[in-house]
């Protein structure tokens, strides 16, 4: 409903939106395959995450979401010949203090970060999300970023029908059955603004995707609060100093990329 108008609109040359940030440029079945990558290492990235997210509190979830921006650090020194400065290994070291601090405070819940494969559900959704990151940067030095999101959104509904079709259709009514409610819509926009501004910044010249991710990350706070306050999830305190580190590294980080 978002992209499909823009999509069709673009194709005539005297469209108004030619020229513009919401043309979508036509492009060769081959930036479809590569498009095809992205939407499959994102569905991916997104079964592990929400899944683990439904069987553990959101203020662990959080914080171990925030450590996708060391993992992109790492892979961007490794694939794209970025090197990390002192200031740089500082944000590593505490953002890895920090996961440590995490799983110490999961245990006065409970939850054992060794045996709960939920943790390692999160833990995996948040390395795919940090390939999904530098895959993200390779695609922006080829292709319109609107282009990447459009078609991106639209293979996700090919992609996620059969998965719906036969993971979720068969069990819905004993486990969720489909309830209408308009925070579905709320998600769907602020997820396509999110990623609009996401993709536009990275397309820019000079764009660290280290950086950009790294402030992206910063919605912990936000997923935090939440957790705290509408959930009222317990041992606050001792999350709250591990997710201090978090953001003391994403801070070293962000002085240490500038």
């Amino acid at each position: 409903l978002i992209f499909l108008p823009l999509i069709l609109g673009s194709l005539p040359s005297s469209s108004p939106l030619v020229g513009t940030l919401l043309e979508v440029p036509v492009q060769p079945l081959s930036a479809h395959g590569y498009v095809l990558v992205k939407s499959g290492i994102v569905l991916s990235s997104w079964i592990f995450g929400y899944y683990g997210m439904k069987h553990l509190p959101l203020t662990i979830v959080g914080p171990i979401n925030a450590t996708r921006p060391v993992m992109v650090l790492v892979g961007a020194m490794l694939l794209f010949g970025e090197r990390l400065n002192a200031l740089q290994w500082i944000g590593v070291l505490l953002a890895i203090f920090s996961f440590f601090m995490l799983s110490r405070s999961g245990k006065k819940e409970g939850i054992d970060f060794k045996h709960n494969k939920w943790i390692y559900f999160v833990v995996l959704a948040a390395i795919m999300g940090a390939i999904s990151g530098l895959y993200d940067k390779f695609l922006m030095q080829k292709l319109n970023p609107l282009f990447v999101q459009s078609w991106f959104t639209l293979y996700q509904v090919l992609f996620m029908g059969p998965i719906l079709l036969l993971i979720w259709w068969p069990q819905r009514r004993k486990t969720t059955p489909f309830q209408w409610r308009w925070s579905i819509l709320l998600i769907s926009l602020f997820l396509s603004a999110a990623d609009f501004a996401y993709f536009y910044a990275l397309s820019l010249e000079g764009a660290l995707i280290s950086v950009i991710s790294m402030v992206r990350r910063g919605s912990v706070v936000v997923s935090f609060l939440f957790g705290a306050l509408l959930f009222k999830e317990k041992n606050l305190k001792s999350k709250a100093l591990d997710l201090l580190f978090v953001l003391i590294g994403l801070f070293f980080l962000y002085i240490g990329s500038k």
